[in-house]
């Protein structure tokens, strides 16, 4: 099940708003409808953090792999880095739609790619270069 659709079975089970959700985790009512809408994830792990606590759940329940895989993108590379984590599993969850594969094989091909995202990122900060940090390295947008 994905992040969004965790997020809003729960928040539906506690009786909370989408409003008062936004209130207590301390983002703005937008932002969590895009959390629930699957069209972004929290910025920082604290966000994480904050929501399984509002959800009376373990935070591990909400912070799956490739929402793991996505904020960390995030904070080590800003918002550009956030993005392409993002686009790289939308386009592999493209390429298994209708496919043969078994979970375990999708896993592994995702471990696969996130690690060869990792390395190359680490490939590109050897040699110095200074790549999709989205301006100074704040996590804004340029």
């Amino acid at each position: 099940m994905k992040f969004s659709d965790k997020l809003r079975e729960l928040r539906k089970k506690t009786n909370y708003t989408q409003a008062e959700m936004a209130a207590n985790a301390g983002v703005s009512l937008r932002t969590y409808k895009n959390y629930e809408l699957g069209e972004s994830y929290p910025r920082k792990r604290e966000v994480y953090f904050i929501l399984a606590d509002i959800l009376n759940v373990d935070v591990n329940y909400l912070l799956t792999e490739n929402e793991e895989f996505v904020t960390s993108a995030g904070e080590n590379y800003g918002y550009n880095g956030q993005k392409q984590a993002e686009n790289i599993i939308t386009e592999v969850a493209g390429l298994f739609a209708g496919g043969k594969l078994s979970e375990n094989d999708k896993d592994a091909v995702m471990q696969a790619l996130q690690q060869i995202y990792w390395d190359s990122k680490n490939e590109n900060r050897k040699y110095g270069k200074k790549l999709d940090t989205g301006g100074e390295g704040d996590g804004s947008p340029e």
